[in-house]
């Protein structure tokens, strides 16, 4: 906050001045109006000229206040949307900047309430509880300020009576953080929970596991309501005390003045400015007691914000280049945050230019071998070399020249098709465009009502024909190997295997990476690598492979039902 803040000194400073010469003319009423009084009691009708100037000076103040608290609140809601965007911007640079292991393995749901709700909130707070709050605290002080120089003894027992709001406020803080830290947790999980189940409607519906993810949603929203019911709690308790609270310090105020009245030591006029100034004090203080319960929640949601800076950044990269097309795997163990090893010991080769299928039964260590490969992850031992130089220390921008890995989860963009194509290849002519759907087969092209021009934010595109825009970006990306982690699994047989032959035909002298679900990309495959428990226990051929009788022969006979074609 103090970052955000310096980088706004000069409107900072105008705020604050601004603020102090509101509070300083909200003061002048209440003390002209004692004088009117003491006025009256003394002269009576003979004092209504100067109690007439006396009016005067009362509305001239009281305009004064209002025009420039208007101007204060206005720099500081200007203030307050400049910062706010300064936040929105922060948040996407450093979730742009976390490494891509990190990305991935956050919720979609988390991340998404932290971008919306979280940075929604702060945004909230820099523009309306920032300028509120300074502005009401200023009035405050001033307001007890001016109840001590009037009369010294009103001015203490008025802040006596405020100590019930103390404590209240005291114990509130205490218990806020917390409880708010786990509501925004709470938000973040129930949010996971609705994203998972509506991206996996269909599997969901297809198992019939619609009462277990009912259950699970249940207990989210359990959470969140329990957590809510929490934060309920503890405003409940605050916001009573302080309102009796306000109503304490112009009791004692009246009782102890007109006690003092009595024995001419104050006089009528210093009372009623005591009492005034003590009652006006009930405004800025419910500000700040309303802002203080939003401040709880918006400071919470500042902290997930502010977490993102806390994870480890991303290596840097290093400086040297690759000396060639080759990739090396080399003694690799690999286990994610610090569970079992899912590869173990792994060697591999993969030769310039060949095509290379990856199989395996589920969990054998496929997908974390071509990742390894694409330099999203590091091995915990060994070494992954493109060139003779760890994946993992290039550049991104060397590294996407080298290794661009595809898999079963793509992203459209809520933009035309040629923008979605074009981020691939920033100059490609709509002729390449075209040629590079065509490739993977997407004859869908012309069903478009704009063609290239189609917003597919408007009209999006099915799972199978995503995934042919991800397909085509390969195409134009055109790097020297390419990894495909069951990229065309939603895509129906016949798609699929015409999508893979043009691969092939435009990759003819790039090297591939596949990891096939279907065994029939195996068999077009130069070699094939077998995965079991994390180690590579074949490598060869097709029909190496199926004579030797081994783990794959297992596999092809079972995928073709017993035969061994």
């Amino acid at each position: 906050m103090a970052r955000l803040l310096s980088a706004e000194a000069r409107a900072v400073t105008g705020m604050v001045g601004l603020a102090a010469l509101a509070a300083a003319a909200a003061l002048v009423p209440p003390r002209l109006l004692g004088h009117i009084v003491d006025l009256v009691a003394a002269d009576g009708a003979a004092a209504v000229p100067r109690v007439d100037r006396l009016a005067l000076g009362i509305v001239a103040a009281t305009v004064a206040q209002i025009l420039l608290t208007r101007w204060a609140l206005l720099v500081a809601h200007r203030f307050g949307e400049r910062t706010g965007a300064r936040v929105r911007e922060q948040f996407l640079d450093r979730a742009l900047a976390l490494p891509a292991a990190t990305i991935e393995r956050v919720t979609a749901g988390d991340l998404a309430a932290r971008g919306t709700g979280d940075v929604g909130a702060v945004a909230a707070t820099l523009r309306d509880a920032v300028p509120e709050v300074f502005v009401a605290a200023t009035q405050a002080v001033f307001l007890l300020g001016a109840v001590l120089l009037v009369a010294p003894v009103l001015g203490a027992a008025g802040l006596l009576a405020l100590g019930g709001a103390g404590f209240a406020a005291r114990w509130y803080l205490r218990r806020a953080r917390a409880a708010y830290l786990d509501e925004g947790a709470a938000s973040s999980a129930l949010a996971d929970e609705l994203a998972a189940t509506v991206a996996g409607a269909r599997t969901v519906e297809a198992l019939g596991l619609q009462g277990r993810r009912v259950a699970a949603g249940r207990e989210a929203v359990g959470w969140v309501r329990r957590a809510r019911l929490r934060t309920l709690f503890l405003r409940s308790v605050l916001f009573p005390i302080v309102d009796v609270s306000y109503v304490l310090p112009v009791v004692a105020v009246l009782l102890l003045g007109g006690l003092l009245y009595r024995h001419a030591q104050l006089t009528l006029g210093a009372v009623t400015a005591c009492a005034l100034y003590l009652r006006q004090l009930g405004a800025p203080l419910d500000i700040i007691l309303v802002w203080m319960e939003r401040l709880q929640a918006s400071g919470a949601s500042f902290a997930r914000l502010e977490g993102l800076a806390a994870v480890p950044p991303a290596p840097v990269p290093g400086t040297a280049l690759p000396t060639g097309d080759r990739i090396e795997m080399t003694g690799v163990w690999y286990a994610y945050d610090g569970g079992p090893d899912v590869l173990r010991g792994v060697d591999l080769t993969v030769r310039p230019g060949e095509r290379l299928a990856v199989v395996g039964v589920s969990g054998a260590g496929k997908s974390t071998l071509v990742r390894l490969l694409a330099g999203v992850d590091r091995p915990r031992a060994g070494t992954v070399t493109v060139g003779g130089v760890p994946v993992a220390e290039l550049p991104p921008q060397v590294l996407r020249r080298q290794v661009v890995l595809v898999t079963q989860e793509h992203h459209v963009f809520r933009d035309t098709l040629r923008d979605n194509l074009r981020l691939a290849a920033p100059g490609a002519t709509d002729l390449r465009l075209r040629a590079a759907l065509a490739t993977v087969g997407a004859d869908w092209l012309n069903e478009l009502p704009a063609g290239l021009d189609t917003d597919l934010g408007r009209q999006p595109l099915d799972g199978a024909r995503a995934q042919q825009l991800a397909l085509a970006r390969v195409v134009l990306a055109n790097p020297h190997t390419v990894l495909l982690d069951e990229a065309t699994a939603l895509l129906d047989p016949a798609t699929a295997r015409g999508a893979e032959r043009a691969l092939a035909a435009v990759l003819r002298k790039r090297t591939v990476v596949a990891v096939a679900h279907r065994l029939q990309t195996a068999r077009d495959a130069d070699r094939v690598a077998v995965l079991d428990a994390g180690r590579v226990v074949e490598l060869g051929s097709h029909d190496e492979l199926l004579r030797a009788g081994g783990a794959y022969a297992a596999l092809w006979h079972a995928w073709h039902g017993g035969s061994g074609s």
